[in-house]
């Protein structure tokens, strides 16, 4: 099982995720780093982890306001090796690619997330990935609700090779994976590389994700609380 850290980006600080009540986040309390700055709880995530991807998530561009560039831009800068995963609350292909082009060079490390919370319309999704790319697709729920005006989880058959599963009440809580809906994305597209993402909290959580059909998990908290050791390089 892969883990993936990540970090929640708000008005330039890393913030503490709290049941995906976005409202409610405040800068990291973590027993792992001294810090709530990018670049350095970033670093000692990947590092923790020996991670070959950090997924950001820009809290500032999903709760509608501008995207924070300079910091995405930092991140990539400092951390050479890693390939980063954004969900800047893009609704259609075109925000993605308006990004890549201000990043330049550095975009190549770069993988937009689509996250289905924000696409605005199928035609949005059938755009993202029309064409073989870096996009990766997030199937987004609250509480058994599908945040998803574009009908993402209805349509396999657009779905990239790689799909995050995210159950936003579980992001932060440590109440354990959600593993029915895992099993039944597994058995309606069995080829797809699905990532899930809420809940974990221990070593244990992540065998019983992996054994649910999940490739790797997007975590934050159980680092932060040191709920899950280092990893080997």
């Amino acid at each position: 099982m892969t883990v993936i850290p990540v970090i929640d980006l708000l008005q330039g600080q890393v913030v503490r995720a709290v049941r995906g009540e976005r409202q409610h986040y405040r800068p990291i309390d973590s027993a792992l780093c001294a810090s709530s700055d990018p670049r350095t709880v970033a670093r000692i995530l990947c590092e923790h982890c020996a991670a070959q991807q950090l997924y950001v998530a820009d809290l500032d561009a999903l709760q509608g306001g501008a995207g924070q560039l300079a910091v995405v831009r930092q991140l990539l800068e400092a951390l050479p090796g890693i390939e980063l995963w954004l969900d800047a609350g893009f609704a259609d292909v075109s925000q993605a690619r308006a990004l890549d082009a201000a990043l330049g060079p550095l975009a190549q490390r770069l993988v937009p997330v689509f996250g289905s919370e924000s696409l605005r319309s199928r035609a949005a999704l059938e755009a993202c990935f029309a064409a073989p790319g870096r996009g990766i697709l997030s199937l987004d729920r609250r509480e058994g609700v599908r945040l998803d005006a574009a009908g993402c989880w209805e349509a396999p058959e657009l779905w990239p090779p790689r799909v995050i599963v995210m159950t936003l009440e579980r992001v932060g809580s440590g109440a354990g994976p959600d593993l029915d809906t895992l099993r039944q994305l597994a058995a309606r597209s069995p080829h797809t590389r699905l990532i899930g993402a809420g809940g974990i909290a221990s070593a244990a959580d992540l065998t019983r994700a992996g054994a649910a059909g999940a490739s790797a998990w997007l975590v934050a908290s159980a680092l932060h609380d040191l709920g899950l050791p280092r990893m080997p390089a």
